[in-house]
């Protein structure tokens, strides 16, 4: 029954007038109706409604109860860090209820979302992805020869990355990099990406943090923009998160801070 435990929290166990008593532990009440907001719990995190389940139930408060009563005979409920627990717990709980109860007064519609796809699909309109080779050497002198004998044909790109790249990764498969946004690498690399076009092999060695590279852009394309239902709940998500933001800032603008 311990997996019923980190319900405890969310469960209270105050006891409704004319309430239909289902247990008496040492004189204390359980509820039918406290077993009722119990199994509702457990429903809404995939549980299933089972006589089984409810018997659980029934047998978890029973513990439970039997457990409290000890610890408050006990005076736990009074010392100062249990205290601040229960505080602390009961501040999570309010504020999780407060952005649920947000959420449903102001749901996300499908005018909102289809709103959302069509700003983001705008703004990616003129985005590419370039298919990529690199490599990666730790001198620019040695790269700069390098680039000069591949230039020249004198070594072939992808056997130069093989035996002369320090990113053994990439150096191992002829330095590819497969299909990527500019956005992926670091800026000084990007910028220099950005600036090329397809077949275009880098004029000089370009230097990022990791050291010096010598780029090829194999292909560019745009970037293929997914279908909006494969989106959905991402972009429903998102603006959630933006509402319940935006409510937060709006709690703290107008509450009075003193400090």
């Amino acid at each position: 029954m311990q997996k019923f435990l980190i319900f405890a929290a969310a469960c209270v166990l105050a006891v409704p007038l004319q309430a239909k008593t289902i247990a008496t532990v040492n004189g204390q009440e359980i509820t039918q109706e406290q077993l009722d907001s119990f199994v509702s719990l457990l429903l809404s995190q995939g549980a299933q409604d089972t006589p089984e389940l409810r018997d659980q139930v029934k047998e978890e408060l029973i513990n439970r109860t039997i457990i409290v009563q000890a610890a408050e005979k006990a005076g736990i409920d009074k010392q100062p860090d249990v205290q601040q627990e229960l505080d602390l717990a009961r501040q999570g709980i309010l504020v999780r209820a407060l952005w649920a109860d947000y959420l449903k007064k102001h749901p996300v519609t499908d005018e909102a979302i289809q709103k959302e796809y069509d700003a983001l699909k705008k703004d990616q309109a003129d985005s590419k992805e370039y298919k990529l080779r690199h490599i990666l050497l730790e001198d620019e002198e040695k790269a700069n020869d390098l680039l000069k004998k591949i230039k020249d044909k004198a070594i072939a790109f992808s056997e130069a990355a093989k035996t002369e790249s320090v990113d053994t990764g990439s150096g191992s498969k002829g330095g590819d990099l497969g299909w990527a946004p500019s956005s992926n690498f670091v800026p000084e690399f990007a910028n220099a990406v950005e600036a090329m076009d397809a077949g275009d092999l880098s004029d000089k060695p370009v230097k990022s943090q990791f050291g010096w590279h010598i780029i090829e852009v194999e292909d560019v394309r745009p970037v293929e923009f997914p279908e909006l239902q494969q989106v959905k709940p991402q972009l429903a998500e998102m603006l959630r998160q933006q509402q319940l933001s935006d409510y937060q800032d709006s709690l703290l603008k107008s509450a009075k801070i003193e400090q």
